[in-house]
């Protein structure tokens, strides 16, 4: 065996933004589906209820929506996120995916695996997107 370091022909930077922008929309939808979810079990009200303008997801964000407030900035982020990922997300997989079938012998295993588990998550999203439930859901945060 030799000690001389293996050339990565492929970009760890790019490689580790990839990773990071799929984990982040993905974990964006799943922010919005547990604020979702607990909103209408602590209300105890229907899916129908929650389009109705009662139940604002504007109105969970503690000390108002003013910009100094640091929890309106997290709302902030997740809403871009949120937003961004339904578009941004099958593109990253794609990229993923090429990355992965082109640069199969230089990638770690770790990031081969992330990079792969980032598909699979934002094909998932994008599938439970367009699923009646999560439109309502969609409807709701866009409030």
């Amino acid at each position: 065996m030799t000690s001389v370091a293996q050339d990565a022909s492929y970009s760890r930077p790019m490689a580790r933004a990839l990773i990071v922008a799929q984990l982040a929309t993905i974990g964006a939808f799943l922010v919005v589906l547990a604020l979702y979810l607990g909103r209408m079990v602590a209300a105890g009200v229907g899916p129908a209820d929650m389009v109705t303008g009662a139940y604002d997801p504007k109105d969970m964000v503690p000390f108002g929506m003013a910009g100094v407030n640091p929890f309106f900035w997290l709302y902030a982020v997740v809403a871009i996120l949120y937003l961004v990922g339904a578009v941004l997300g099958p593109l990253l997989a794609i990229v993923a995916v090429a990355l992965v079938a082109r640069e199969r012998e230089a990638l770690p295993r770790a990031t081969t695996a992330l990079l792969l588990t980032g598909v699979v998550g934002s094909l998932l999203v994008l599938v439970a997107r367009f699923t009646p439930q999560l439109l309502d859901m969609h409807r709701w945060w866009l409030d």
